[in-house]
């Protein structure tokens, strides 16, 4: 059971928790014991992957310190195959933690961003549209998702 954004409690798995457990598809970058890494369907940029903790929980503060050290480890095997593809050492990573932060999916998720000269420098929230696009570019995500988990092997 997890805490929606609306802070009660709900029996409906969020879409993070359908993905971690295989039942929606997902294009997968890294997985740890703890944590899931995958491309986001609708990327503000070519790499821009989601590191989310396998145990559901809509907020930061909610983890244990098992989970907050495992997360960040997550996010940084998600920058390293990142900085190996892009070839670049920059990234956006960002948190929204609730709804009035901008969370949109009630479960604890790092947005990871590689930044290469002239991607347009924006700020993650800069890069947000008013609508994400309607059809996601699976093609496309599953042969970079592949190249990233190569890079891992």
């Amino acid at each position: 059971m997890n805490k929606g954004n609306d802070g009660m409690a709900s029996c409906m798995p969020t879409v993070f928790e359908l993905i971690v457990r295989g039942d929606i598809p997902s294009h997968k970058v890294a997985e740890g014991k703890l944590w899931y890494a995958f491309l986001d369907i609708a990327p503000r940029r070519e790499g821009h992957t989601l590191v989310v903790p396998k145990r559901a929980t809509s907020r930061l503060c909610e983890l244990t310190t098992d989970e907050h050290a495992a997360l960040m480890k997550g996010v940084c095997e998600v920058q390293a195959r990142l900085g190996q593809v892009f070839d670049t050492n920059d990234f956006t990573v960002c948190l929204h933690d609730g709804p009035l932060a901008g969370q949109e999916v009630p479960h604890v998720h790092f947005h990871v961003l590689p930044r290469t000269h002239g991607d347009g420098g924006k700020s993650l929230m800069a890069m947000w549209p008013a609508q994400p696009a309607a059809d996601p570019p699976h093609d496309r995500l599953a042969a970079l998702a592949k190249q990233l988990t190569d890079v891992g092997a």
